[in-house]
């Protein structure tokens, strides 16, 4: 099922979207090859890559994307070539090289919403609703990421802050972290009951001195 109705007679006197209309790739191919512009407007701003899309020519397609045509072109009314499409083959190309499936045209709508509007099988419509699902999971996805991101920025942020307004705290757990570790490796060295035995001998001489003064 196709969607372009061609009944302007400027369509016919361009002979590229001519072609993209019929389908026909090697004289496309030929007019490429000889240098006509990929990106070539109808009198309603569509491009080969429109027509193409609309008649299910994803051969086409990819012949104008190889030779630098702008998968992002919209018409006079917002439509991308997506918008015009109702191929499953032709839709994986254009989402596959970067189209995005949610965009809206000039009233809003959608590629699901005109598909819908023009009646397409329901393979396309399955299509496109899973890969507009595919879509907000992957925005969701990226939204809780930068948050995750932005709050652990801010915390280290706040940390950063707290110590270079408190120095003198940050100096103090420094003091007590040599400390500790000067502490541990002390008594790795003597080991736990030598240094027990140690304490119990300092306690007792301190007990002796402090009685015979």
């Amino acid at each position: 099922m196709s969607y372009v109705f061609v009944n302007d007679s400027s369509q016919t006197n361009v002979p590229l979207l001519q072609a993209c209309i019929d389908g026909d790739f090697n004289y496309s191919k030929r007019l490429l090859e000889s240098g006509f512009d990929p990106n070539i407007r109808d009198s309603r701003g569509r491009t080969g890559l429109h027509l193409a899309a609309a008649r299910g020519n994803v051969d086409i397609c990819q012949l104008l994307h190889k030779f630098g045509a702008d998968l992002l072109a919209t018409d006079y009314q917002g439509n991308t070539a997506l918008h015009l499409c109702g191929h499953v083959d032709t839709i994986q190309f254009l989402v596959s090289n970067g189209l995005k499936i949610d965009i809206c045209n000039h009233q809003g709508a959608t590629p699901l919403v005109l598909a819908k509007r023009r009646g397409v099988n329901k393979d396309v419509i399955r299509l496109l609703e899973s890969l507009e699902e595919q879509e907000v999971k992957g925005f969701n996805r990226g939204t809780h990421s930068k948050l995750e991101t932005m709050q652990t920025a801010e915390s280290e942020s706040a940390m950063e802050s707290h110590s270079l307004l408190n120095p003198n705290l940050q100096q103090g757990e420094g003091v007590l972290s040599s400390f500790r570790t000067t502490w541990q490796e002390f008594v790795e060295d003597l080991g736990f009951w030598r240094v027990l035995l140690l304490i119990f001998v300092i306690a007792l001489l301190s007990l002796g001195i402090a009685y015979y003064d």
